[in-house]
This record gives C-alpha cells, sequence and structure tokens, in this order.
C-alpha cells in the first residue's frame, strides 16, 4: 500500500484523536491518492464524517485548513510519490470500456505488486520478528472470520501437519467465544482481518490480549482495529483491485510463509512430526491413489 506524505505524523497523532477525527485520519493514511484528488466534502462523505472534522484534524496537525493537506497530497503526486495503478474500483464500467482482458492484467498487476512489497527488507524482517512469537507459544490460535476465514483455516492446517498446537478458532454453531476462553497468557494468536472489519474478529481479538496472548494481526492498514491492538501487524496491499473484492492471495502468501518459519524454527521436532503426519495418512488412505498405474 502507497503511503501519503502524512501518513507517520498522523499515526504518531492518532490514539489522542477523537473517535470522528480518526476516521477522518484513517481515511487519509488508507486513501492517499484520494486525499489529492477529491474533495474535501467527498472525502469526508466516503470517511464517515463532517467536512468539518476534516478541517479539525488538518489543524490539529498544525494547518490552518485543510486545503492545505490536500496541496501536500498533490505535490507527492507530481513528485511521482503516490502510485494509482489497479485502483479504479470501477469494475463494470472498465470491464465495459476496455474488455475482460485488461480487467485481468489489472487485477494480476495489482497482486504482483502486493507480492513485490513481502519481499522489502523490512517487511521480511517482520515476517521473521511474527515467526519467532508464534514458534515460542505453547498454543497458536488462528482466527479470521467471513472472508478472512480461509486464511485462518489454512495457516491452522499447515501448522497442524508439524504438531497439535495450533487451534482453529472458528464459529460454527455461535461458538466463538467458548473456543476462545480456551487460551491463556504466553499463547500467540494470528488474527486476519481487513476493511470492512468483522466486529466478532476485533472484539475476540481483544480480549485475547487483554489475556496476555500475543497476537500477531495480518491486516490491511497500521491503523485498522486489528494492528493497533496487536503487538506485531503485517500490513498487506490487494486493496486497490479493479475487481470489486479485496485480492487474498498477499495474505496467503504471508500465511505460507509464517508456517513455512515456524516448521523450520521447529527443527527435527517438525521433521519427525511431519513423517508421523505422511505415514499416518497414507495408513488411512485419506488420498488417492491409482491402484491401475
Amino acid at each position: 500500500m502507497d503511503q501519503g506524505p502524512l501518513s507517520r505524523r498522523i499515526l504518531e497523532e492518532f490514539d489522542a484523536l477523537s473517535p470522528q477525527m480518526k476516521a477522518a485520519a484513517r481515511f487519509l493514511v488508507d486513501h492517499p491518492d484520494d486525499v489529492a484528488l477529491l474533495t474535501m466534502r467527498e472525502q469526508a462523505r466516503r470517511a464517515h464524517v463532517l467536512p468539518a472534522t476534516m478541517t479539525r484534524l488538518a489543524q490539529r496537525l498544525g494547518y490552518d485548513g485543510f486545503d492545505a493537506i490536500r496541496e501536500i497530497y498533490v505535490a507527492a503526486i507530481r513528485a511521482g510519490d503516490l502510485g494509482f495503478a489497479g485502483r479504479a474500483g470501477r469494475q463494470i464500467a472498465e470491464q465495459r470500456q476496455k474488455g475482460d482482458s485488461s480487467l485481468a492484467e489489472d487485477h494480476l498487476a495489482d497482486v504482483a505488486a502486493a507480492i513485490a512489497d513481502l519481499r522489502q527488507p523490512a517487511m521480511l524482517e517482520r515476517l521473521g520478528v511474527a515467526a519467532d512469537a508464534l514458534a515460542a507459544a505453547p498454543r497458536l490460535f488462528c482466527l479470521g472470520l467471513r472472508a478472512s476465514f480461509p486464511l485462518a483455516w489454512t495457516t491452522t492446517y499447515l501448522l497442524g501437519l508439524i504438531d497439535d498446537r495450533a487451534v482453529l478458532l472458528d464459529d460454527a454453531g455461535a461458538l466463538l467465544a467458548d473456543r476462545a476462553r480456551a487460551a491463556r497468557e504466553g499463547d500467540a494468536a494470528l488474527v486476519f482481518g481487513f476493511d470492512p472489519y468483522t466486529r466478532a474478529t476485533v472484539e475476540t481479538a481483544r480480549r485475547l490480549a487483554d489475556l496476555g496472548v500475543a497476537v500477531i494481526a495480518i491486516t490491511d492498514s497500521p491503523v485498522s482495529p486489528l494492528a493497533r491492538l496487536a503487538g506485531h501487524a503485517i500490513c498487506v496491499g490487494g486493496g486497490a483491485s479493479p475487481a470489486f473484492f479485496r485480492s487474498m492471495t498477499a495474505a496467503f502468501a504471508v500465511a505460507e510463509i509464517l508456517a513455512a518459519l515456524i516448521a523450520g524454527k521447529r527443527g527435527e521436532a517438525a521433521l519427525t512430526a511431519l513423517g508421523y503426519t505422511e505415514a499416518h495418512l497414507s495408513a488411512s488412505q485419506v488420498h488417492w491413489v491409482d491402484r491401475e498405474s
């Protein structure tokens, strides 16, 4: 995700802002190109705040009004500091205008950019730190609901191949709270959530953090509710796709990387467990084998 010229300053002030100003600040952090392109009233509408809130935020940041902030973002665009690729967001209109192949190409470009961001040194370091925290925990709870559920399920499945520490927190039978109560101080939770954030995910992650569980969030913004309560947050791109949905490809890559790093950190124990798992699956005839070939 591209960062705006005031993102760092906004993050420093964020906790002290009122709820309405936080909503306005979140819009500036998450949509830096729109700050330059849209009117203040339109930005306020999209942030679900009054236009006056945008003005008060600007003044809180030390500017006379919001126009001064907008000019900073316009200048950043002129300097090439903000990107536009894949941010159209009007899939039907663009698909009709440009054709199916163009939409597919734009979507793949967004996915490739999000994956490329994961290869930055700072991101690779964050992945290693997160893997350390997860590998050291006696139990690892994986949480993701609605669109994020496949991420939590995949992580639990992969880690389940090497031992039984991973626990999936799902809401089947409305039992999410019951499953989460098994967590104890010293455990870890890998939590997936993206805008729009699922209320149950945020509330459960907050309860886990209050219990002393190490929360690692895979999310989309440093000011997302999950990032702000987590001990470690890994923010992934994919929200700029021209499609009507958010791409989860980069988030899946993070889940796979963390699972691989955790297995590597457990060394010989992981190898032994994988051997046992393979033998058990073979004896149970879980996988198809063509007996006639």
